[in-house]
């Protein structure tokens, strides 16, 4: 049985996960990350945004365990370590379009 501060730790910990996805940039890396390992040069293309700022979402994600990354030469590589992430952004996207539809459906009844 889970003691009260145990449990407690437990919802810290998902909300530092939770802390950790929550940016735009930070979430456009991962998804873009879901298809497999990318090199830096190649997140830099897809991010519209300074590669100093890139570095700092990367190690973000990287301190959540969220990411991990290698060197090869002078490249680093950096992966998704767990394939739930997909499932989690996509969840988040259902929830998006089910409040969408509630609003179309608002809108509609209104006008």
């Amino acid at each position: 049985m889970k003691t009260k501060v145990e449990g407690n730790e437990l919802y810290e910990m998902k909300a530092a996960v939770m802390q950790a996805l929550a940016h735009p940039i930070r979430l456009k890396i991962v998804d873009f990350l879901a298809d497999g390992e990318k090199c830096v040069c190649e997140i830099v293309k897809i991010v519209d945004s300074e590669r100093t700022n890139i570095s700092k979402h990367l190690s973000i994600l990287q301190k959540a365990d969220i990411l991990s990354s290698r060197k090869a030469g002078l490249k680093v590589f950096y992966k998704v370590n767990m394939c739930c992430v997909s499932n989690f952004l996509a969840c988040a996207e259902e929830i998006i379009k089910y409040h969408l539809e509630k609003r179309i459906k608002l809108l509609k009844n209104k006008f």
